[in-house]
């Protein structure tokens, strides 16, 4: 029982941090040039935005009530090693800021195009640049928690097994 709620938490992260990141390339490359090069009008933009910005909530919840989940039951499977939690420091300082981007990018929506500042440009940027960043960092804990699993002996123990 513990293997398949594991894997469904895991999963249920790896994805939401997949959608968001995919989505906001996939904005950024191909949704907002197509609404320019075709002259949407800017009620259509808008509407793009908020559903966009409704999908980001939804992954951003799922990824702080599987993150807060993985960091204790990664914390309490194994003795974390030094590498492992300046990683995992990291990767949290990164998803703050994430986090922080994506608060300021709603609020900024609000306001009328000609009020939003310069940061308003930059700001999606940064988010796919560090969503990246977050992505590799969780991947490197991955690699380092197996890694310690490995050095234990405790391969079967993460999934409960015995």
């Amino acid at each position: 029982m513990l293997f398949v709620l594991r894997s469904l938490v895991y999963t249920t992260h790896a994805l939401a941090a997949g959608v968001w990141i995919g989505g906001s390339l996939v904005y950024l490359v191909v949704i907002t040039p197509a609404l320019r090069l075709g002259k949407a009008p800017p009620e259509v933009g808008a509407q793009v935005a908020r559903l966009f910005r409704a999908l980001v909530n939804v992954c951003i919840g799922a990824l702080v009530v599987t993150g807060v989940f993985l960091v204790f039951d990664r914390l309490s499977t194994v003795t974390a090693g030094t590498a492992y939690i300046v990683v995992l420091t990291l990767k949290i300082l990164v998803a703050l800021t994430l986090f922080g981007l994506a608060l300021y990018q709603a609020q900024e929506a609000r306001r009328l195009a000609r009020n939003r500042g310069s940061f308003w440009r930059l700001a999606p940027r940064l988010i796919l640049a560090l969503g990246v960043v977050a992505f590799l960092l969780g991947v490197t804990l991955m690699l380092l928690f197996e890694a310690q699993l490995g050095a234990l002996g405790a391969s079967l123990n993460l999934f409960g097994g015995g």
